[in-house]
């Protein structure tokens, strides 16, 4: 079976598998959305301690360094799945959400304003 990618798998679909992940474990009793926020918190500070005290440029490197990948693959999984189960649990469309958000950026970070800066939207 050809693993599933990107390109090919709706988001639908993984919200699906993990709400079933869930369940059948009967592990919603504790996936309230201060406990899914606090794991997802959790899960993004492991993701970040694969970079922990490394350079930018060093961190691209760790990120394609193929004896690094699979714990940091491991762990963004992890928060993308907590993430997942967040929306499944609170009813959030993440796809609705993230068009939304989007928006507000665009108006937040105008290109001609935000092209090449770092600075905070109240910077620009």
């Amino acid at each position: 079976m050809e693993s599933p990618r990107d390109a090919t798998v709706r988001l639908s679909t993984l919200k699906r598998r993990v709400l079933a992940f869930a369940r059948e474990r009967e592990w919603e009793q504790f996936h309230s959305p201060k406990n899914l926020s606090m794991a997802l918190a959790a899960e993004a500070g492991e993701l970040m301690e694969n970079f922990l005290w490394m350079s930018p440029e060093d961190s691209r490197n760790a990120a394609r360094d193929p004896r690094r990948r699979e714990a940091i693959e491991q762990e963004l999984a992890d928060v993308v799945i907590y993430a997942l189960q967040f929306a499944n649990q609170t009813g959030i469309d993440i796809a609705a959400a993230i068009a939304t958000k989007m928006e507000i950026n665009a108006r937040k970070y105008p290109v001609e304003k935000a092209r090449g800066r770092s600075e905070k939207y109240t910077e620009l």
